[in-house]
């Protein structure tokens, strides 16, 4: 593992031994059972084989403290040239023409980038340029709706604003009538009460864009990509990425045809890639960095991207972006503040500071086609690591 190699050791930053870097090593120095963990590698390889495989291909990294124990690429990155709606089947690329998998194959993160909008937002509130329970009309007056029912930062974080699952303003004909949407938009909910939406992170990303005069892009790289080395993260387009859906209608709301390294998100395509809720792509090696940072308390080698009372503050229940102890597809690692996100393109990770531990599973479950999605495989996954610790302290 290139990548992971190459930033491991312990730098000297200001006179001070700088937080450790990840490195590959075994199971058994990371403190892991190397059976659940070899269980684990062979769930995901069974994952993408078979005539309907949960998804093409997927990438799995797994680790406690600074070491990455498992680091694991099964399946394809590119397999169908098209779906085809007769059949309810990929139409499938000669051998020759698919793209295999690697551990540094780029994804479609989707709603992982929920995440990168909220640890940007928390950069903000530790430098006193937002107010965690600010109201939203006080930095964005203009968007009349949110501003009248007192709207706030907090609730943007927490989904409690009351504001619907989305809007269609991949329908909208131009960038105004899509501003002019999400302006209007009122919340249909009980402020206070918890409905997951993709309006949240949006009207965040217009917050830190007001009070810091930069793009989101621009924030994510200054403030936590480019500081931490996550060279291989950024918004698209990502030409090397893995494909995701033939992207047409009735089962899309756009048509586009086979996405590869374009924003699979009909909304994010629609606002140029860049949003606050979608389009981020990034590698498993990248996004075990960004998990050790946050389980390091913000700090990765000699950079410091938050502080710990601030990583205390964005993961604790409920969490501020971040979904906490949710067996649903963190399995048996739920339950002592394990916290993470989901993405729609097959895409997860899960951080859990009770055990130092992380996990990455990617995968390409919408290639060829969107499905109902299924989080049991997830789920499976962390529960393994889980017993990977549990194994090793009954040893």
């Amino acid at each position: 593992m290139p990548s992971l190699e190459a930033t491991c050791g312990r730098e000297h930053a200001g006179g001070e031994l700088s937080a450790p870097r990840l490195r590959g090593d075994t199971p058994e120095r990371a403190g892991l059972d190397p059976a659940e963990l070899r269980h684990l590698v062979r769930e995901v390889h069974d994952l993408t084989t078979g005539e309907h495989p949960w998804a093409a291909g997927a990438v799995v990294l797994a680790g406690r403290g600074p070491v990455v124990a498992v680091a694991e690429a099964a399946g394809w990155a590119v397999r169908y040239a098209s779906y085809d709606p007769a059949t309810d089947r990929g139409v499938e690329l000669p051998a020759d023409r698919r793209v295999p998998m690697t551990v540094d194959t780029p994804f479609d993160l989707a709603s992982l980038t929920k995440l990168f909008t909220a640890v940007a937002a928390v950069q903000q509130i530790e430098r006193g340029t937002l107010g965690i329970d600010a109201r939203v009309g006080a930095y964005l007056p203009e968007f009349r709706a949110a501003a009248a029912h007192g709207v706030t930062v907090r609730q943007l974080l927490t989904h409690t604003s009351g504001l619907r699952p989305e809007l269609p303003l991949y329908d909208c004909p131009d960038a105004a009538s899509r501003s002019a949407m999400l302006r209007a938009e009122a919340p249909v909910g009980v402020p206070g009460t918890y409905t997951y939406s993709d309006l949240n992170p949006l009207l965040l990303q217009h917050v830190l864009e007001r009070i810091t005069g930069r793009t989101l892009d621009v924030l994510v790289r200054d403030g936590i990509t480019r500081p931490l080395g996550m060279a291989s993260t950024r918004f698209g387009p990502c030409p090397g990425a893995a494909a995701t859906e033939d992207q047409r209608r009735p089962w899309a709301k756009a048509d586009r045809g086979m996405l590869r390294g374009e924003v699979h998100d009909e909304n994010a395509w629609a606002l140029g890639g860049v949003a606050g809720h979608a389009g981020l792509f990034s590698t498993g090696p990248d996004l075990a960095v960004f998990c050790r940072a946050l389980l390091a308390g913000g700090s990765y080698g000699p950079a410091r991207i938050l502080g710990p009372d601030l990583v205390d503050l964005l993961l604790a229940p409920p969490g501020l972006g971040f979904a906490v102890d949710q067996p649903w597809f963190m399995g048996e690692l739920a339950g002592h503040g394990a916290a993470g996100h989901t993405g729609f393109t097959g895409t997860s990770l899960t951080l859990d500071r009770a055990t130092d531990t992380f996990l990455i599973l990617l995968a390409n479950t919408v290639h060829p086609r969107r499905r109902p999605s299924s989080s049991t495989p997830r789920a499976t996954a962390a529960t393994r690591l889980s017993r990977a610790v549990r194994g090793t302290r009954r040893a």
